[in-house]
């Protein structure tokens, strides 16, 4: 039975994930087939540093199922550098990449830095419209957008408007963590600290909860999403929820508790697969 949500994690080759999630000798090729059969979505993180090349897509596309959604953020030097409205060609030659995806491709997400504040609204409103055939997700990071202002209004506005997404980051978790971990402070020095946003602007609320190393530490801050994910499906939307822990070593664990804690707020939701791997039919000598 198919999920009425898209659960999964920053990325499915995770080395410190064989011997538990996947079996321990899983080879790095093969990491992407055994996090399909638990999951069905992923941050597309790896896209925001380095552009896949043919053959990466043409395996990926041949592994992910049909229904499988590869959340794939823009590229940094489309998103971080200069004026979006300067960026439609390199952003169409992105997407060009990404065919061989097909509809797996979804939603696009435009993460943009904290620099990126209420004046340049323009751009975003014109780079949207730019690409409005699209499903499309966007993160914002500065404080005015933040402040429950007419700036943040009118950015909601803009979203609202066009049935784009604004991504809710919640990283209560990771920052009430108090640990001399090296993981931990990394991640701290690296998320960004900003309000919570719940919003569900079209069918497709997407959700980044980022905790911290202890699970149960976790719960406190990851119970109010499993309410209001389930209300969210209650609504018939169908939202997008990627778990995050510091060096993300127990991040599939943390996306398979969300599941558990909603499956008892919603009786009869599927539980999720235990990724094995296939077995190879032989025949008869």
């Amino acid at each position: 039975m198919s999920l009425p949500y898209y659960l999964g994690c920053p990325s499915w080759n995770e080395p410190a994930w064989r011997g538990s999630f996947y079996p321990a000798d899983t080879s790095p090729n093969d990491t992407l087939g055994f996090y399909c059969q638990a999951f069905n979505a992923v941050e597309g993180n790896t896209t925001f540093y380095a552009r896949p090349g043919a053959e990466t897509l043409a395996r990926w596309a041949q592994t992910m199922p049909e229904d499988f959604h590869f959340c794939a953020k823009l590229p940094r030097d489309i998103s971080h550098e200069g004026d979006l409205r300067e960026q439609f060609d390199a952003t169409q030659a992105f997407l060009d990449l990404l065919a061989p995806l097909g509809p797996r491709l979804s939603p696009l997400w435009l993460q943009l830095p904290a620099s990126f504040g209420p004046t340049r609204l323009g751009e975003l409103a014109a780079w949207l419209d730019e690409f409005s055939g699209r499903r499309i997700a966007v993160e914002v990071r500065n404080a005015a957008f933040f402040a429950k202002g007419e700036e943040e209004r009118v950015l909601n506005r803009l979203l609202h408007e066009r049935g784009v997404e604004r991504i809710c980051l919640d990283s209560r978790a990771l920052f009430a963590c108090q640990s001399d971990d090296p993981a931990v402070r990394h991640a701290q020095s690296k998320k960004p600290r900003v309000p919570v946003r719940p919003a569900a602007f079209s069918d497709s609320p997407q959700v980044r909860f980022i905790g911290g190393p202890d699970l149960d530490a976790n719960q406190v801050w990851l119970l109010p999403w499993v309410d209001k994910v389930a209300a969210w499906i209650e609504q018939g939307l169908t939202p997008h929820i990627f778990l995050h822990t510091p060096d993300n070593h127990r991040a599939a664990e943390q996306a398979q508790r969300f599941h558990r804690l909603l499956g008892e707020r919603l009786p009869g939701l599927p539980p999720l697969a235990e990724p094995k791997p296939e077995v190879e039919q032989l025949g008869l000598l």
